[in-house]
Order: structure tokens, then C-alpha cells, then sequence
């Protein structure tokens, strides 16, 4: 028996005017953990839908043998009986189902038609002791965390008795806690023969679990090594991007200017749960020329808090906001575009893309009336805009009528930021700006935010990763519960400090640590 469990020979994949993956050799052997990396674009999501029968046999060029049979699968139902379970980045529950009737969903114990829920039920509390999930099978979706669905998503794909699980970006969305649980997951189904493969951005994670790791460039396959202490990051981003970069966060020093951003005892209700505050009086300031870091974990109120600002969420507000030292009152979106403040949302495919429009149509969406006249929409003029921020931003497009579905992650972020570029702001609030995005295009953003300073912009940074929020932020703030715990500044400061705040420590608990 060979020792490895998956073996993709030359797969070849072509869309048209692409050639998405150009002769890929990819092996997995048995009960490893098998990173695949590389860049937005470079093939990763690709080669696991030919592997996972979303891309038919004929469809590609090329072998896949698993387990030492060929396999040409024509639709995912025939890779699943395979063994193959993939998992992908947007999670597929149904949320107003429970865990267990997502579970078995299309694949139910059932006779003559009829389900047998004690059965399913049974099965269900042994698939959630197996992922360390303590919620009964009857609870529902909607009442679970985003860590606590991945794993329900996991005990789905071991439901069917998978041999191979591939995860897509499984910790993007995740808070350090909630990631670290689900890799040691990875590692449990690891000791019991399951094979993965781990797709990730985060390399910090890759080098943690992984046994091998292979990268992607250009849909090429550029080289697979064994995991050890020689293997550092900075090799794998060499390999990602074909050269060095020597600083992944290329900090400036910024010299900020008068207050532009007032926030004064800020309180906001749950427009779903109109009796369950979000927000709890917080006041701040953000300054032109700065870029303004807000760290927390999930749940702590940061989306909450920067979408009331934008006037897109929440109910019985109260407080003042004040622009340029005056108060405004914003009541949605428009009212804030034309004053100035602008919000570039965590989930760019949900709240800030229209993925059926080309990229031209969503560069312009919120400035329409900057390039129409009494005629209407300027054609030419929409076109000269568009073709302006493809080019200042390298969006990599073979043209501006492209449609931002077809983008790749990093290439969709920028046409959003493109957007909000052309809306002119004074404050741009980038809420997780770097999310599911590689180390290439996460360089080419922070630079974009360093121009932007210069220019005298205030930025706003929501992030989960605290390399980021510690390597891009002139002032740090952070939130626990609604409210911030505390302002720092970014030298001289570690981890450990933001994650204390974080979690509800105060400044008197940190300098007694420190002594």
C-alpha cells in the first residue's frame, strides 16, 4: 500500500482567457496534516474543487488517485463516497436548523421514506463528544458562536466517514481561543488516520499543525517541504511570492493632525434584541493622519460599534458625534458618505460588493453622482475613474467589466477599497481590511493605508490579528464588552497587553503584573 493516501498527477484547469491550474502535482499521505499555501489567485481553492467533484471529470486535465484507485468524479456526492469532506471558508449550516438535523441534512437515517431522528439524535451526541462541542444536538444554529458551527461543520464532514478533510481559511473568522481549539481537533482527527489538508493565510497556524506544506504560485506548483525548525515563515512568504519581503508591515511614522473623529457617550441597543445594549457610553477621538488600531475579541462590539457610526446598525442610539468639531446627526450610510465617514465592512462579499456586477459598477456605486450629469451616468467617465483604480491599486483583472465574483480575495478587497477612495473620506473605517486575504496583497493594503495618512485621512482599523493591529496602529484601543479598556500606545507593547484588556483586565491589574 502506497503511503500516500491522495495523489493529483498534472492537473490541468482552464477558464476562458485563464489557465487557473497549469500541470499541479499534489501528494497527501496517510494521517498527516498537509498545508497547501499561497497567494489570492494562486490555484488553492481551485485544485480542491477539481479534488472535491465541484469541477467534473472532463472539466480538467489530469489523475486523481485516492487510496490507489483513479477516481473521475462528476459531482461531489461521488468524492464524498470516496471519503473526501471539504469544508468551506463561508459556512454552509442552515442556521434556524439544530446541529443535528444540519448534520444528517441530505444524508438521513431514514426507512421507507421515514427519518429515524432517535437514530440520527444518538449519532449526533457522538459526533459532538468526538469535536469536544458540549451544546445538545437540539440546539440551533443561530444560538452558536462562529468557532462552535465549525465545528458542528467538522462532525458533519466525519459523519460521512472521511478519509480526507479539507478546510478552506478555517480560522478567519475565529478569535485565538476558538482557533487553537480547532486545531487541536485537527490534531485528535490526525492521531485517529484522517488526513487533512489546511488551507490558511496564517502562517503562524500553518507552521503549528502542519507536517508538510506545499506551495501554490500562479497555479503552479513551486515546491512542497517537511515542516521543521529550518522552515520559517519568511521562507514560505519567498516561495508564495517569489521574493523576499523583508517587512510584512512596512510601519511609517505618521505625525497625526487636529481631532476629525469625536465620539461622546455612545450607547447602542440590538435592533433584533432591542433591550440587550451593544455599546456602553464609549467615547474616543481619531485624528487626521493616523491610522486609529481597535482590537477585542469577537463579540466584544467592534462591528457593532463602527456600523452605528456608519448609521447602519442598531436602535435607541444615544450620545454625540461630532465631524471636523461640529455634530452631525447620521441616519444610514448616505448621510455618512456625504459627510465624510466611510466603512469598509469585515465581510467584503456580503456588505460591500454586488458579485453580480462588474468591477467598474462597483467602484462608482457609492459616487454615482460624481460621474453623472443631466443625462445620466457618464459612461466615459465611469470608465476612466475604473480604470484609474485598477491601475493605482494593481487590481489584477484581464479587464474593468470583469465581474468581482471571478476576483480572487485580495483583488475584491481592493475594488472595495476603490470604492471608498473615490467617495473622498475624512474617516475610513477598515473593519478586518486584511481578512482570508495572502502576505503579498496584505503588503500592498497596508501601503495604501500609509498613503492615505499622508494625505491626511484618519483610518480606523478593526483586527482580530494582533501582529497587525501592534504592526500598523500609531494608538491602539481596546474593546471588551461593549466598552474600551483601554488606549495604548503601539511601542513597547506586546501581545499579552491587548489580550489582557481584552479579556476585561484593567490598567491597575497590568501594572501589578509588570511589577
Amino acid at each position: 500500500m502506497s503511503e500516500y493516501i491522495l495523489e493529483m498527477r498534472n492537473i490541468t484547469k482552464e477558464f476562458p482567457g485563464v489557465k487557473a491550474l497549469d500541470h499541479v502535482n499534489f501528494k497527501v499521505k496517510r494521517g498527516e496534516i498537509h498545508a497547501l499555501v499561497g497567494e489570492n489567485g494562486a490555484g488553492k481553492s481551485t485544485l480542491m474543487k477539481v479534488l472535491s467533484g465541484v469541477y467534473p471529470h472532463g472539466s480538467y486535465s489530469g489523475e486523481i488517485i485516492v487510496n490507489g484507485v483513479e477516481q473521475k468524479y462528476n459531482h461531489i456526492k461521488e468524492s464524498e463516497a470516496a471519503g473526501i469532506g471539504i469544508i468551506y471558508q463561508e459556512l454552509t449550516l442552515v442556521k434556524q436548523m439544530n446541529i443535528c438535523e444540519n448534520i444528517f441534512l441530505g444524508n438521513e437515517y431514514k426507512k421507507v421514506g421515514i427519518i429515524n431522528w432517535n437514530q440520527a439524535m444518538r449519532e449526533t451526541n457522538r459526533l459532538l463528544k468526538e469535536v469536544g462541542l458540549t451544546d445538545g444536538p437540539d440546539t440551533k444554529i443561530i444560538h452558536l458562536g462562529i468557532g462552535k458551527q465549525q465545528l458542528v461543520e467538522i462532525a458533519k464532514a466525519i459523519s460521512k466517514n472521511v478519509n480526507i478533510l479539507i478546510l478552506d481559511e478555517p480560522t478567519a473568522a475565529l478569535n485565538e481561543d476558538d482557533s487553537e481549539n480547532l486545531l487541536n481537533i485537527l490534531r485528535k482527527l490526525k492521531e485517529e488516520g484522517i488526513s487533512c489538508i489546511y488551507i490558511s493565510h496564517k502562517l503562524k497556524e500553518v507552521k503549528d499543525i502542519a507536517d508538510t506544506i506545499t506551495i501554490l504560485r500562479d497555479g503552479k506548483t513551486i515546491e512542497t517541504l517537511g515542516n521543521d525548525e529550518t522552515i520559517s515563515q519568511n521562507r514560505i512568504v519567498t516561495g508564495m511570492v517569489g521574493r523576499e519581503l523583508t517587512q510584512l508591515f512596512p510601519r511609517k511614522e505618521h505625525v497625526p493632525g487636529d481631532v476629525v473623529l469625536e465620539v461622546k457617550d455612545w450607547t447602542v441597543y440590538n435592533p433584533e434584541v432591542p433591550d440587550k445594549k451593544m455599546i456602553n457610553n464609549v467615547s474616543f477621538q481619531a485624528r487626521k493622519g493616523e491610522i486609529l488600531g481597535v482590537a477585542g475579541l469577537m463579540g466584544a462590539g467592534r462591528t457593532e460599534l463602527m456600523m452605528s457610526l456608519f448609521g447602519a446598525y442598531g436602535v435607541k442610539q444615544s450620545g454625540k458625534l461630532h465631524i471636523d468639531g461640529k455634530e452631525v446627526k447620521i441616519k444610514g450610510p448616505r448621510d455618512a458618505i456625504a459627510k465624510g465617514l466611510c466603512y469598509l465592512s469585515e465581510d467584503r462579499k456580503k456588505s460591500g460588493l454586488v458579485l453580480g456586477m462588474d468591477i467598474k459598477e462597483n467602484i462608482t456605486l457609492a459616487s454615482l453622482s460624481k460621474i453623472s450629469n443631466m443625462a445620466g451616468i457618464s459612461a466615459n467617465e465611469e470608465i476612466k475613474v475604473s480604470e484609474h483604480y485598477v491601475k493605482a491599486l494593481n487590481i489584477k483583472t484581464p479587464s474593468i467589466e470583469q465581474k468581482t465574483r471571478n476576483l480572487s480575495g485580495g483583488n475584491q478587497q481592493k475594488v472595495v477599497i476603490s470604492k471608498w477612495l473615490m467617495a473622498a473620506p475624512k474617516i475610513l473605517i477598515l473593519d478586518e481590511p486584511t481578512r482570508g486575504i495572502d502576505v503579498g496583497a496584505k503588503y500592498e493594503i497596508y501601503n495604501i493605508m500609509n498613503e492615505l495618512v499622508e494625505q491626511g485621512v484618519s483610518i480606523i482599523m478593526v483586527s482580530s490579528e494582533l501582529p497587525e493591529v501592534l504592526g500598523m496602529s500609531d494608538r491602539i484601543l481596546v474593546m471588551h464588552n461593549g466598552h474600551f479598556t483601554a488606549e495604548l500606545g503601539w511601542k513597547d507593547l506586546q501581545q499579552e497587553d491587548i489580550m489582557h484588556y481584552a479579556t476585561g483586565g484593567s490598567i491597575e491589574e497590568t501594572q501589578e503584573r509588570v511589577d
